[in-house]
């Protein structure tokens, strides 16, 4: 083992959900400066938490990433176009993409059944939604050519707004288990009530 022993700040938040927000952005961004990482991650349904980041995070790259096109009505845009140029005019990245973690094989699962992907996001979700949605992310924009391929930070949440913040290793989903958590800038100390 070569190097120092690194002491870093995690915040383990009371609940998951959107309040935590605004220290989870904020948590982020300190780390993303102190490591010296230029690219910052966030899943967005309207885009407020996306263009929150990219207020935040003026010198680095902001990639906010929706959820699939058709998602909740076929061929639907997730994200209201108004939103979506709003990002980009402030310099964000915005990806709609399949969802590295279900994708096709959510449409296997419906037919009944599990899928390995389910086994997958099952297990990362031990740690809260929000590191799942931070990992799946990650191998989504490492999917469409948005990494360079260099440590980032990703966050994600429980529905709206987010509550976790990770230090990705990132990879391409056909190298899934080469992505690296590095470290865990935040997340939930509890489930959320009635979670199994």
């Amino acid at each position: 083992m070569t190097g120092k022993p690194i002491e870093a700040k995690t915040v383990y938040l009371p609940s998951p959900g959107p309040r935590h927000t605004g220290r989870v952005l904020e948590a982020a961004v300190r780390r993303a400066g102190e490591l010296k990482i230029k690219e910052l991650l966030v899943p967005t349904e309207t885009g407020k938490t996306a263009l929150r980041a990219v207020e935040m995070f003026p010198k680095g790259t902001v990639i906010a990433v929706t959820y699939h096109s058709g998602a909740g009505k076929p061929f639907d845009d997730p994200l209201p176009r108004a939103a979506r140029a709003g990002l980009e005019a402030a310099g964000a990245r915005v990806l709609t993409c399949s969802h590295a973690l279900s994708g096709a094989e959510r449409g296997l699962s419906r037919k009944g059944g599990w899928t390995p992907l389910d086994l997958v996001a099952d297990s990362l979700r031990i740690f809260g939604q929000g590191t799942k949605v931070a990992v799946e992310i990650a191998l989504m924009a490492a999917d469409a050519g948005l990494l360079t391929g260099k440590d980032l930070v990703s966050v994600g949440g429980s529905g709206r707004g987010v509550d976790t913040a990770l230090v990705i290793s990132p990879a391409h989903p056909n190298r899934l288990f080469e992505l690296w958590v590095k470290e865990i800038i935040c997340k939930p100390r509890e489930k959320s009530p009635g979670k199994k």
